[in-house]
């Protein structure tokens, strides 16, 4: 995940990553968001990137998908 500071960063960004994608052999990455550039998927298939503005970034708060909340660790499924 990164952050870019417009919508012009942001699809800059992408589109150096996707130019980067198709220089080492990974052309057909699946690209979504990339008309309004307010957060962009790019999917190069074992990895994902994902692009945001930070207004977007803090709104979904991806990042806590992944995080391992602190009141369930150590407990097991029964």
């Amino acid at each position: 995940m990164a952050s870019g500071r417009s919508h012009r960063h942001v699809g800059a960004m992408a589109d150096h990553l996707l130019r980067a994608l198709k220089e080492q052999g990974y052309g057909r990455a699946r690209v979504e968001g990339m008309p309004h550039c307010d957060w962009v998927l790019i999917d190069a298939g074992d990895v994902i990137v994902h692009l945001f503005r930070p207004e977007v970034r803090s709104f979904y708060n991806i990042e806590k998908i992944w995080s391992v909340d602190s009141a369930h660790r150590g407990q097991q499924a029964i």
